[in-house]
């Protein structure tokens, strides 16, 4: 696996693209540039059809009823840039901006397909959605063969897109002077509280006069509508998925909506859409908590931990304090860090487990150093080279109900939080979202998932992620009932299936075969 400097994080709103399990041996040079227009209509050029191995292959009339009448074209051109396999495409997709008015207006949705390395042995298509929000599609099926099994890569086409408002599909632009405005993630008081929704407002509404009508239709039910006007347009019967972290939404979206066009569907770090907002800050807090010891019992057994023999909790409690006295200081920005922005750097070393760069940054702190790598921030960087700068997180408001009613009520939560995790006070993930979705009204608010699929459904969580807590992923396969089964890997980190032999065996074996492993399996943890 390829090991990378720790670059500026939320480049595009999400996730770092770099530095996750999956998409940070994404080469940073691979890029596809395909023309994004909401205005001008593509020259269409039909698909051919591809064999269906056991799929099979769908008719003019599917592409109809699937898309309330609306009948696309996928246009296919060469990739601008070269693919792990020469045979890979990249295309548009002409689709509607709001999928309940299929005439109105629309936008041209990117997308890449490398073609099964076998095609007597092809099974079908395999969607591949990296999550974020704001990671790209394109980018993983241009490099699937770093990102996949060599017996997926032989039995299925690999289709990866961008979702709307993301990266090459009409990507959501911003005020660039604005976002350099942010007020602090972390309100101190009522009036920074009222000052952050207020911006919240402004920001939203400069979002929306430069994005045009796609700003309000980013959410994860129009993007599996999307996904099925991709199937349509690609002349399959049925689709097999294998979804990452928020792109299990999209999953779970897909299977509500079209249970009987799911082959199989694989969804690794599963997101829990039916909790509400105190399950979200307790359920965040009591993960990163865990990650936390997972932490300490690691640099308690390993002498080359910088902080070796130390009693490394109390020492980030000293930490802690130092940040509420607001004394706490990066030494490489001369910045005074918050609890929260502390939280937060420590956070991201959470996602790959990388915790001689944590104690390193720890100690560095201590000693008023500059770390190294950098700290990394939670503010979204805005591009001060440009007017516009990109910006993917609005999809998760409109997918994500979480009010608070004033700064009494934000206290509580952090008071709830804090009882779940004395140490790390909160999920930074959790209140930076919570920050950034203040004062939205979300179009696709929480529910318990009501999946019907004639093929049950496999999820893969490790017991310590970050991002996507554990009992989350229980909550979904008991949501599912006998329609789930979910695979435990037993270690650390954000997305489970490139971590060891066993959990990339288990994904391969249902993805190709649609068997599931026993109740209650597991994989052992990787070798920190």
């Amino acid at each position: 696996m390829l090991t990378m400097k720790r670059p500026t994080l939320w480049r595009r709103g999400g996730v770092d693209r770099r530095r996750s399990p999956l998409v940070r041996r994404i080469p940073a040079a691979v890029a596809v540039l395909v023309a994004l227009s909401l205005n001008a209509p593509p020259a269409f050029a039909v698909a051919a059809p591809a064999s269906s191995g056991g799929t099979g292959p769908a008719t003019g009339s599917v592409v109809e009823s699937s898309t309330g009448g609306w009948n696309g074209r996928i246009d296919w051109r060469a990739c601008a840039d070269p693919a792990d396999d020469p045979g890979t495409r990249c295309g548009t997709l002409r689709l509607p901006v709001d999928w309940a008015r299929p005439g109105g207006e629309t936008f041209e949705l990117a997308l890449a397909r490398r073609p099964a390395a076998d095609p007597a042995a092809r099974i079908g298509v395999l969607v591949f959605n990296p999550g974020g929000p704001g990671l790209s599609g394109v980018d993983v099926a241009l490099t699937a063969a770093s990102q996949l099994g060599p017996d997926v890569l032989r039995r299925f086409d690999i289709v990866g897109f961008d979702p709307r408002g993301t990266v090459r599909s009409a990507p959501v632009r911003c005020s660039s002077a604005m976002l350099a405005r942010h007020p602090s993630l972390s309100p101190a008081n009522a009036a920074e509280f009222e000052r952050l929704r207020t911006y919240n407002r402004q920001l939203r509404d400069d979002c929306r006069a430069k994005s045009g009508p796609l700003f309000d239709h980013l959410d994860s039910v129009s993007v599996a509508r999307d996904t099925d006007a991709i199937r349509a347009a690609l002349g399959e019967r049925q689709l097999s998925f294998y979804e990452w972290s928020y792109g299990t939404l999209i999953g779970q979206a897909y299977a509500e909506l079209y249970p009987d066009r799911v082959r199989a569907l694989a969804m690794d770090s599963v997101m829990d859409h039916s909790q509400g907002v105190e399950g979200y800050f307790r359920s965040g807090a009591a993960s990163n908590e865990a990650l936390f010891h997972e932490f300490v019992a690691w640099c308690d057994r390993t002498p080359s931990c910088a902080l070796h023999g130390r009693d490394v909790p109390a020492l980030y409690d000293r930490l802690m304090r130092r940040a509420d006295a607001g004394t706490l200081v990066d030494a490489g920005t001369g910045a005074t860090l918050t609890w929260f922005e502390l939280g937060f750097a420590t956070f991201v070393n959470f996602f790959d487990s990388t915790w001689a760069d944590l104690a390193n940054m720890l100690l560095a702190l201590e000693r008023g150093e500059a770390a190294d790598p950098p700290l990394a921030s939670p503010m979204v960087p805005a591009d001060s080279n440009q007017d516009l700068t990109e910006y993917a997180l609005p999809a998760f408001c409109q997918d994500w109900s979480l009010p608070v009613d004033g700064f009494a009520e934000w206290n509580r939560y952090l008071e709830l939080s804090r009882a779940e995790a004395p140490h790390l006070r909160a999920s930074p993930l959790v209140v930076r979202f919570a920050a950034i979705c203040l004062g939205w009204t979300a179009v696709n608010p929480q529910h318990p998932l009501r999946v019907r699929t004639s093929t049950p459904v496999l999820l893969l969580n490790g017991r310590y992620d970050p991002a996507t807590p554990y009992d989350g992923a229980q909550r979904v396969a008991r949501q599912l009932g006998t329609h789930g089964r979910l695979l435990t890997y037993e270690g650390s980190g954000h997305a489970s299936y490139p971590r060891t032999e066993c959990t990339r065996s288990r994904v391969d074996r249902y993805l190709i075969d649609k068997a599931l492993p026993p109740v209650g399996a597991s994989c052992p943890a990787a070798p920190a």
